[in-house]
């Protein structure tokens, strides 16, 4: 042993004091079913075999050791235990990816975050609606999407709501039609590349580039 492990070994008062080291905080194959066994253990159920039993179908691959070690360290901890919340931008990512592409661990985490925040649960549904319509070409459901969104207290939802009501009939046809602008701005946006590349962006030395190009 090293003199730096030998003092932590001396100094700690409780046994909690010896588990802080390199392997803390590194992901773990139970970390993205932790939420189920949270949800589980307020439900009542306290035995890791159990839990381990149910989560194995789910997809979890690791060994029902790391299940009895999370339940014995709800047991013996003074104060809750619960698994680390996914990052804003991951659950973004699951709500706005396509249900079925979503993994079933993805689907579990999701599940386990939108079961305690029924904002986020209608903000999906929403999301999900418009993502529908969009992908099978039914415009014709966008007045009754509209008047959905506007009966939940989502103000973020409502002021793209409002935005897409001036310009419902665009919107209906670009939801309904097969015609698409993506070449023309294709277009656009290769010409002002080329532009970038030939005279920069633009400012007044573009401006005055142009003045002596065509003067």
């Amino acid at each position: 042993m090293t003199s730096r492990t030998v003092k932590l070994l001396a100094d700690a008062t409780t046994p909690e004091e010896l588990f802080h080291g390199q392997w803390q905080g590194r992901p773990s194959k139970l970390d993205a079913f932790k939420p189920y066994l949270d949800d589980r253990w307020t439900q009542g159920c306290t035995n890791a075999w159990t839990a381990w039993e149910e989560i194995v179908p789910l997809g979890y691959q690791g060994s029902y050791q790391r299940v009895r070690a999370y339940f014995r360290e709800k047991r013996l901890s003074p104060g809750p235990v619960t698994a680390r919340p996914p990052s804003p931008r991951g659950v973004a990512g699951w709500i706005l990816r396509r249900p079925e592409s979503l993994t079933e661990t993805e689907h579990l985490r999701l599940k386990a975050v939108l079961v305690h925040c029924p904002e986020l649960d209608a903000l999906t549904g929403h999301v999900r609606s418009f993502g529908q319509m969009l992908t099978e070409r039914r415009g014709e459901r966008l007045p009754q999407w509209l008047d959905a969104v506007r009966r939940d207290d989502l103000p973020g939802l409502h002021t793209l709501a409002a935005g897409i009501d001036r310009d419902r009939d665009a919107v209906i046809a670009g939801l309904t039609l097969p015609w698409s602008s993506g070449v023309v701005e294709g277009h656009v946006n290769r010409i002002k590349m080329l532009k970038r590349q030939m005279f920069g962006r633009a400012g007044f030395a573009l401006l005055r580039k142009r003045v002596l190009l065509y003067s």
